[in-house]
């Protein structure tokens, strides 16, 4: 059943579900609201890129590059708590600034963090301080991360060196594992994601010589390869998210053409098209509402936080932000979204209702 948008900003869906053998109509009538605006200290917040939430200690990270730091800030009470230094900062192009990607690996209580001289920088999140400086050997931007608490390792993308390419690190010793080049890739690299089911990474391909329409690539970190790739069709994927039921969303970055798309990740095919929201770059699954974020800054009608029922595949809302708003994580204890919004601080988000 689709969703239905209503004048007044009020957006409805009706989601269908079996009890007991009875069809029960539940109502969805939760337009996600502005709680507030956290202020971001320093230079106005023009560039930044990837956050990242700690649900166990409720903090939220930004890479903040107008401020050449990592922002940490509390997601309980809503206040800037500190920044964290020793970044490149904004150097003119994004491709050589810095902090890009960053991935909280718990296990060791550190903050994994890419950075515009082609580095990985070790945060402790005790100290907050910069513990270790891992170069990957590009001449750009080490960018987006995500972890695997199985192995221990760390994948980096650098999207903007030629051939783009990822590094596999050890979180124990702090040492590069391996690389992998993808020199059919036509537009860069872009966000990897972790599967504990699966055991792989994935990593979000927009476009290559072969597949204009992107793919995904599937990597094994213990063999250190690419075991295959899943094409899609008129999507250049950038974000991904593992959600529940095998399965992850992919926002789709094409501008013209609004689309964000589920596959299956042990077969690869699409479950699920959705055409309400598009041109996404980092994209959230909250295990606390079972939704999909997406930062759609490049949305055709404007940029949006667009909000996707993970279990139902239904989309449920977009919500205006601001240009370039291309980020977005979320407190799973609240269920709180946070974006960074241009010249304005972090923006909180909540639906109307909820607790």
């Amino acid at each position: 059943m689709s969703s239905q948008g209503f004048r007044g900003g009020m957006t409805v869906s009706l989601v269908l579900a079996v009890v007991a053998g009875t069809m029960v109509c539940a109502l969805w009538a939760g337009s996600y609201q502005l709680v507030t605006r956290i202020d971001v200290p320093g230079a106005p917040l023009t560039s930044f890129d990837i956050s990242w939430v700690d649900p166990a200690t409720q903090t939220y990270y930004l890479a903040d590059r107008s401020n050449a730091g990592v922002d940490v800030i509390s997601t309980k009470d809503h206040t800037f708590i500190t920044r964290i230094g020793g970044f490149v900062g904004f150097r003119g192009k994004n491709n050589v600034s810095g902090p890009d990607g960053l991935v909280l690996v718990p296990d060791r209580r550190e903050l994994w963090v890419g950075d515009g001289d082609s580095t990985v920088k070790v945060v402790d999140l005790q100290a907050r301080t910069i513990v270790a400086t891992i170069a990957t050997g590009g001449s750009k931007r080490a960018d987006e991360l995500d972890y695997d608490p199985t192995h221990h390792v760390v994948v980096v993308a650098n999207p903007d060196d030629d051939p783009p390419f990822v590094t596999l690190i050890s979180t124990a010793t702090r040492t590069i594992l391996g690389k992998i080049t993808f020199p059919d890739a036509t537009d860069g690299i872009e966000q990897p994601a972790w599967d504990p089911e699966t055991q792989r990474f994935y990593q979000a391909i927009p476009e290559t010589k072969t597949h204009p329409g992107g793919a995904v690539a599937v990597i094994d970190p213990v063999a250190m390869r690419v075991t295959h790739e899943m094409l899609l069709s008129l999507c250049f994927p950038h974000g991904l998210a593992v959600g529940p039921n095998h399965e992850m969303m992919v926002g789709c970055s094409k501008e013209k053409d609004a689309r964000s798309i589920i596959v299956d990740l042990r077969t690869g095919a699409v479950v699920a098209t959705l055409t309400d929201v598009g041109g996404s770059d980092q994209v959230w699954y909250n295990t606390g509402d079972h939704r999909y974020y997406l930062a759609a800054r490049a949305n055709p009608g404007g940029p949006v936080l667009g909000v996707v029922d993970a279990l139902t595949h239904q989309w449920m809302e977009n919500i205006p932000t601001t240009k370039d708003a291309h980020s977005v994580a979320v407190d799973a204890t609240t269920n709180q979204v946070f974006v960074p919004l241009t010249n304005q601080g972090v923006g909180v988000y909540k639906a109307s209702g909820s607790n």
